[in-house]
């Protein structure tokens, strides 16, 4: 969610991984960190999200604009994974592959990564982008397709440090 009419606003992101009571910002690179007052520490449903009582969701006079993924099988995927500084797939239970990846850290500082197949994903031809970032994209060998999902294969403490946490959402 993110305040549309008072100015700079953060982007608050909720994931089911870390669950109501923390948040991350999308336009910012810090860990997950306490958000009770962001979603009213209340798991949101397939129908209902709350917002509490933080300004960055929730102030008099002020419109927000919120964007809600949610795991479909065949079409997407919204999960979580433990790096292992070696190469690992992620099973979405696609069957033709991810077209497209979204990776960020949540134990530690890390940059919200993106990969599509317009661009690339396949061993020397895979560039990202930081969602937080004006920064160019950057071709480097991290995230292949795979047919059941997308293949890590960097050991970039961004997207799969040994023991890290990180969320992702990822579209057929």
């Amino acid at each position: 969610a993110k305040a549309r009419s008072a100015g700079t606003a953060n982007w608050q992101v909720y994931h089911s991984a870390y669950g109501p009571t923390q948040t991350t910002q999308l336009n910012l690179t810090n860990a997950a960190n306490s958000g009770t007052t962001v979603w009213n520490s209340t798991t949101p449903t397939s129908a209902v999200f709350s917002v509490g009582t933080s300004s960055g969701v929730n102030s008099s006079a002020v419109t927000y604009v919120a964007w809600l993924f949610a795991s479909c099988s065949g079409v997407s995927k919204v999960g979580s994974y433990t790096g292992t500084g070696a190469t690992q797939t992620i099973n979405c239970g696609f069957t033709g592959g991810a077209r497209w990846v979204m990776v960020k850290r949540t134990d530690s500082t890390g940059d919200w990564y993106v990969w599509d197949t317009a661009r690339g994903m396949v061993s020397g031809t895979d560039p990202s982008l930081l969602l937080n970032s004006t920064a160019a994209e950057v071709n480097a060998n991290s995230v292949y397709t795979t047919g059941v999902g997308f293949q890590i294969v960097s050991t970039a403490a961004g997207i799969n440090a040994s023991g890290g946490s990180y969320i992702y959402l990822a579209i057929a």
